[in-house]
């Protein structure tokens, strides 16, 4: 049991309250309730059935993922999807990830590690497709001429980031491949560093790859691409309809750019549900477009209870029905 104050929950708590309050110091807030009551709720209902379809193509690319450990069925890693989300509204760091994982391999009786080399695999899918639609979008957007200085810096830390992607994928499918090789030249890369370090790392490694076991049959391999793709497409179309909700026409690029900022904006460590870092970069998204501070607030607002409200009930629902206890999510939270 831990002892103390935990420094990193207050800190993220501390973050939050700062963007917060310099997301509301200069809003009138009778225009924002007036912003909000305007709203029309057709899209947003669209939206978040939108943010679900997403969900449900994350469990489908979880499926082809772990295929060649286990055929799980979508019933059962739909629920645990879900689940993994609620808990990164509700839990501390990102520790849905570990819920996750620890959910699956509770009721298919395989190793947590095992699953858990999975996810990383899904994340880095995810890296890879958001980079490419930053790439697109920067290069097809036109920003106001007072960004174009900044477009440029993004355009330039996009090609880098998505070039260390490569080297990264890259890494990884060399440690498959050739895993005897690699290590042997990790840990001559190793050799400047104190001597623990490689001790540490090249059994890590190890353990790692070996809990990968990706399928190389073709439709397996387009099944994980086009569900990667489909699932940000999701994204993007979430985005586009709220702001339809607000009667706001932008064009589709700008809700590439601005889902891109959002996936920035959860990096930064916050309060649980990224309270204050979403809602602070969605406002400053559209207001490189133009939308007034009131309107940007409302969507902003929106925009975040679209993807936390809904899945926080879909969670505790699926625990209920899956027999699930709080206690064993939390302990699955905490075991990292």
């Amino acid at each position: 049991m831990k002892n103390g104050p935990d420094i990193k929950f207050w800190l993220g708590i501390g973050v939050s309250a700062l963007f917060m309050f310099l997301l509301f110091r200069k809003i009138d807030f009778q225009q924002l309730a007036s912003a909000l009551r305007m709203v029309d709720f057709r899209f947003i209902i669209a939206a978040v059935g939108v943010t679900f379809s997403s969900y449900f193509l994350r469990a489908v690319r979880w499926h082809y993922l772990l295929i060649p450990e286990k055929p799980i069925p979508l019933t059962t890693l739909y629920p645990a999807t879900v689940i993994g989300y609620m808990a990164n509204n509700v839990l501390p760091a990102r520790l849905g990830e570990f819920v996750r994982a620890y959910v699956l391999a509770q009721r298919e009786g395989m190793e947590t590690p095992t699953v858990f080399a999975s996810l990383v695999i899904d994340r880095l899918f995810d890296g890879f497709t958001v980079i490419l639609i930053l790439l697109a979008t920067l290069f097809s957007l036109q920003l106001p001429h007072e960004m174009a200085e900044a477009g440029t810096a993004l355009r330039a830390g996009g090609i880098i980031t998505f070039m260390l992607y490569c080297v990264v994928m890259f890494f990884l499918f060399l440690l498959k491949r050739r895993t005897v090789k690699t290590l042997s030249f990790v840990r001559l890369l190793l050799k400047p560093f104190p001597e623990n370090l490689s001790g540490k790392v090249i059994p890590l490694l190890g353990s790692f790859i070996a809990g990968i076991r990706l399928s190389a049959r073709g439709v397996h391999v387009f099944a994980l691409l086009f569900s990667s793709l489909m699932i940000w497409v999701c994204c993007v179309v979430s985005v586009d309809l709220v702001l339809r909700g607000f009667d706001v026409r932008l064009p589709i690029t700008a809700s590439m750019f601005i889902l891109v900022l959002l996936v920035f904006a959860v990096m930064v460590p916050a309060s649980p549900g990224f309270i204050g870092t979403y809602h602070y970069a969605c406002f400053k998204g559209l207001s490189i477009f133009g939308v007034g501070e009131s309107t940007a607030v409302s969507i902003a607002l929106v925009m975040h209870g679209v993807s936390f409200f809904p899945v926080i009930a879909a969670g505790f629902y699926h625990l209920w029905r899956g027999n699930i206890s709080l206690s064993a999510v939390r302990k699955a939270g905490g075991a990292k």
